[in-house]
């Protein structure tokens, strides 16, 4: 048993329970304080966060810290530079041992390498642990040794490594809060923060948090689906698996008009719940379920753990895609870039029903459901012809689950320039209406000065001047613009 002082360095695994790298720094020591640091790189509301991912961040880490106390330490909260202030911490408390879970963007890839050779100049040793994949990126290879660029294969080598190895079950990790108490910092430690200079980052309260929270401004909190937390987390997976909500999700998640999915993707973004947690639950449902239907529906579900893994392989192995397009084709693509249709495709007003209503289901609740995600990312590339990269850096300003991996796979998806072996998609959005949202009970909600119109002309789009109110004409015609999207790129080499 190591007794000596040891950090837990929280990064994308806000949580006490499951959670491999907290349970390994607990067994080895009962000397341990967790920290987790605001780091300006990933807070930047102009790249890199939303408002409603910081509020969702900010909330979660409030939490935390009560978990920590209740096991007898603390969390303490540092703002700045990781790189300066994880080494200046472990200077100040004597720290012999910092474990972390390894994360996967490649900005924080390479902060991780410059962290570790910074602290093991300093003698001290690094523990690092896979827990934010259920797969391990190295195993999932083809038979030339090369990672996957299509997700079919890659889902099917995928599960079997799982089926074969039960690493999810066996990677389950609980960690008790009555397993016992760990020893957090004395008066003494206390006092050498309070007066160096971290203090001006760091205090026995929750300020820094409060000062991320009020820095943004998300207020609809009530309209977001997700919610921080670990322990609500855990409700909203009970909710989805016992409600019975997984047993339909094969064909209610296209739907978004009703309650269908499981609302999880920021607490898998984050960490507040883990990918083995998520993974068991699907287990559990497949287990109690009485029919083929619920059975491919639970699969159905679980297929969508594999796309977060898939896109998550695809930027460790490929992490140019983080600036651009996979399919270099699409480098010399002519983007026509026409600022003032960005402007009203991001605060929906374009004059088309369906994407309005996506686009403002996102402003006021920081989400948006998956369909109409597909759906807006498609008419603003295929019919506004503007770059997919303008729809994917708004989107990771404005979403409570903005994922770069997730993000970027889908966008990239969308545009066509990504990992996919498909023919080019180009998405009807009255088409889409009228088959995910047949009574136009999704639109009417988030325009609702459309609510009057008949479904069918709510649906295509042909609503009369006399009866739009306030509500614009359409910035474009599909059928016109798409024509043009196909010249265009049937030009480029």
């Amino acid at each position: 048993m190591i007794t000596s002082r040891s950090i837990f360095w929280h990064r994308r695994d806000l949580r006490i329970e499951d959670n491999i790298g907290l349970c390994e720094a607990s067994k080895n020591s009962k000397n341990l304080i967790g920290v987790y640091v605001l780091d300006p790189n990933l807070l930047n509301l102009n790249r890199t966060t939303s408002e409603a991912k910081n509020w969702f961040l900010g909330e979660s880490l409030l939490e935390l810290q009560k978990n920590w106390e209740r096991r007898g330490s603390r969390l303490l909260i540092l703002n700045g530079d990781p790189i300066k202030l994880i080494s200046k911490l472990a200077d100040l408390i004597q720290a012999e041992c910092i474990y972390w879970n390894d994360n996967i963007e490649p900005y924080e890839i390479n902060r991780d390498k410059i962290i570790t050779e910074k602290l093991s100049k300093d003698k001290r040793k690094i523990y690092t642990f896979l827990d934010q994949l259920i797969v391990n990126p190295a195993n999932i290879k083809t038979n030339n040794y090369e990672p996957y660029k299509v997700y079919g294969p890659f889902y099917r080598k995928w599960i079997d490594i799982i089926n074969q190895t039960n690493i999810a079950n066996r990677n389950s990790i609980q960690i008790s809060r009555t397993s016992g108490k760990i020893q957090g910092l004395d008066e003494k430690e206390l006092s050498l923060i309070k007066n160096s200079d971290l203090n001006y980052c760091i205090t026995n309260e929750t300020k820094p948090i409060y000062d991320l929270l009020s820095l943004n401004r998300f207020k609809d909190t009530n309209l977001c689906p997700c919610k921080p937390g670990e322990s609500e987390s855990k409700k909203q997976l009970n909710f989805f698996i016992n409600s019975g909500i997984i047993n339909s999700y094969n064909q209610a998640r296209d739907i978004p008009s009703l309650e269908s999915t499981s609302n999880l993707s920021a607490a898998l973004s984050l960490g507040t719940i883990s990918c083995r947690a998520v993974w068991n639950g699907a287990q559990q449902s497949k287990n109690l379920a009485t029919n083929e239907y619920q059975t491919n529906a639970i699969d159905t579900w679980i297929k969508e753990l594999a796309w977060r893994e898939f896109y998550q392989n695809a930027l460790i192995n490929f992490p140019e895609l983080e600036k651009g397009p996979y399919r270099e084709k699409w480098l010399n693509f002519p983007w026509q870039n026409n600022s003032d249709w960005f402007e009203a495709w991001a605060n929906g007003l374009t004059g088309i029903p369906i994407v309005d209503a996506a686009m403002r289901q996102l402003k006021d609740s920081g989400w948006m459901h998956n369909r109409c995600r597909m759906i807006v990312a498609s008419f603003l590339v295929k019919d506004l012809l503007i770059d997919w990269r303008w729809g994917e850096l708004f989107f990771m300003k404005s979403l409570v689950d903005g994922d770069l991996a997730s993000n970027n796979g889908g966008w990239q998806w969308s545009a066509s320039s990504g990992m996919d072996p498909k023919p080019m998609r180009i998405f009807n959005p009255f088409r889409q209406a009228s088959k995910f949202d047949e009574d136009g009970n999704y639109i009417r909600k988030w325009v609702p000065e459309l609510s009057h119109i008949s479904t069918p002309n709510l649906l295509s789009g042909e609503i009369i001047s006399a009866e739009r109110n306030s509500y614009p004409k359409p910035i474009i015609n599909h059928k016109i613009q798409t024509s043009i999207f196909k010249e265009l790129y049937s030009s480029i080499k």
